[in-house]
């Protein structure tokens, strides 16, 4: 059994198609953002970060011995559970594969998710006054990493060449929502036709519309919830669990 902490955004959605698309057993636990959910000690002591999405797998298998294992950051779940069902990635066996697989893992979590992320930020969430720069600058990084997807794409139907792999999940949401974040695909037929491959897929379906009703559509932003936004170090202060 696995405990997947979970709220309904893009990075969120990468983990839940990982469990939908294995049909691994786990129950999902809706994390409140704007209510601090993430600051509990309880959190905190599975992702330090204070960060969804998280999982605790309770039945780790060999290798791990008796207690749960905790993983947080969601290249690192996705990469874990790919090892514990031994699908959705390359053999281990295969190191040029293998190597391709972390190089696009880092490359989500390090260009193409934080500028979205940012991007999402300032057109959704930040100030009026204040979104100017960033809106262009962000918009500006998230079309270049469409550009680097493009680029990729090039006679493959999948980031890793023809075969699906955690690379594409999780990479796709931010894709996924590439309208909503004031992006158009149209320069990018490539990536337009694998969002649309992988969109179809019955357990990226399940995993989006997992507790859809409750998605930040804007009413908690950076002028009115301080829990959710503007969060400095003291914010990692452990608070009781409700």
């Amino acid at each position: 059994m696995i405990d997947f902490y979970y709220a309904p955004t893009p990075n969120g959605w990468k983990v839940a198609i990982m469990l939908a698309e294995c049909d691994l057993e786990h129950t999902t636990h809706l994390m409140r953002l704007s209510q601090g959910d993430q600051f509990t000690e309880s959190f905190l002591a599975i992702s330090p970060n204070a960060r969804m999405p998280a999982i605790v797998d309770h039945a780790p298998g060999a290798g791990w011995g008796d207690a749960p294992v905790p993983v947080f950051e969601s290249a690192a779940i996705l990469f874990y559970l790919a090892a514990k069902t031994g699908r959705f990635m390359p053999p281990p066996q295969d190191k040029r594969a293998m190597k391709e697989l972390d190089e696009w893992l880092f490359w989500q979590t390090g260009n193409q998710g934080p500028m979205a992320g940012q991007l999402s930020h300032f057109r959704n969430y930040a100030p009026e006054a204040d979104r100017a720069y960033g809106l262009r600058r962000y918009a500006g990084e998230y079309d270049r990493n469409l550009g680097v997807l493009e680029n990729r794409l090039d006679g493959r139907s999948y980031i890793l060449g023809d075969d699906y792999s955690i690379a594409d999940m999780q990479a796709f949401p931010w894709v996924f929502i590439a309208k909503p974040l004031g992006a158009s695909l149209d320069a990018f037929p490539r990536v337009a036709d694998w969002r649309a491959r992988i969109k179809t897929r019955p357990a990226v379906r399940r995993a989006i519309d997992l507790f859809k009703g409750d998605q930040n559509r804007g009413q908690h932003r950076a002028d009115n919830n301080d829990v959710l936004f503007n969060q400095t170090a003291a914010s990692l202060r452990p608070r009781a669990q409700d």
